[in-house]
């Protein structure tokens, strides 16, 4: 394992998934407990589905009778039910979950650079910049959901562009404004790589899958650790080099 040196950063999509895989390799311990909480931590989505079937109105709502009058009031019910669920999870959704999320993302760039991951960061959001990871999350989310609605290509662009929020908001503790505007200077000449390194992404999930489902934890931990490595190298480059005035492209 490579413990003493720090890791060879390139911004390039296969040095990235390579760095990823040495950093699995060397913290892998660490990083499938932080994959493991990030998983229960999602759970509570999956047990606010609800689930409801006609059949159980029988005869339907119309009938007369008091058999229509019992079946209009149960759809009322779980038509309350339903919403209340629904509202819980977009609040589950939108004022937890990302906290944990962040934090997780935090914990991979520990381990890029060579530093025991701080479990902490996982909960360090409520603490410290709860507000700037809200509103962070909701800005990506509303930016990338007006762009989908444009035709999606600029849904995806956006969101490429956006990709580092996360990572700088813990990192460098900038509000939502400031990190949306960093991620996207950062991202200047790198979006294709991240838009490949996406969809290279989704073929190593379904590969993890086939491999008795187990393998979707190493898959997932060597997207998360390849992601990190492409943003601290990104980082560095920025720091080191003299940025001179250019054209911005799209991607």
């Amino acid at each position: 394992m490579e413990t003493n040196s720090e890791y060879k950063l390139v911004p390039g999509l296969g040095s990235s998934f390579s760095t990823g895989w040495r950093v699995m390799m060397d913290n892998f311990l660490r990083l499938f407990l932080v994959i493991i909480v990030l998983a229960i931590v999602t759970a509570p989505f999956k047990m606010l589905n609800f689930n409801f079937d006609l059949s159980d109105l029988h005869r339907g709502i119309w009938n007369d009778g008091p058999e229509g009058l019992e079946n209009l009031f149960r759809l009322g019910t779980l038509g309350i039910f339903a919403a209340f669920f629904g509202l819980l999870a977009m609040l589950y959704a939108f004022m937890i979950a990302p906290v944990f999320e962040y934090g997780g993302n935090m914990i991979f760039v520990q381990a890029v650079r060579k530093s025991k991951p701080d479990f902490e960061y996982l909960v360090k959001g409520f603490m410290e910049n709860y507000l700037h990871i809200i509103l962070a999350n909701l800005l990506v989310f509303a930016l990338v959901v007006l762009g989908c609605f444009a035709l999606l290509i600029p849904g995806i662009i956006i969101g490429c562009r956006l990709a580092f929020v996360s990572y700088i908001v813990m990192d460098k503790k900038l509000d939502p404004i400031e990190a949306v505007e960093l991620s996207w200077k950062m991202t200047r000449g790198h979006g294709w790589k991240i838009f490949f390194m996406g969809f290279v992404s989704i073929f190593i999930v379904i590969f993890g899958l086939l491999m008795v489902i187990v393998g979707i934890f190493p898959a997932i931990i060597w997207i998360s650790s390849s992601f990190a490595a492409l943003y601290e190298s990104v980082l560095r480059q920025r720091e080191v080099t003299y940025e001179q005035p250019v054209a911005e492209s799209i991607l």
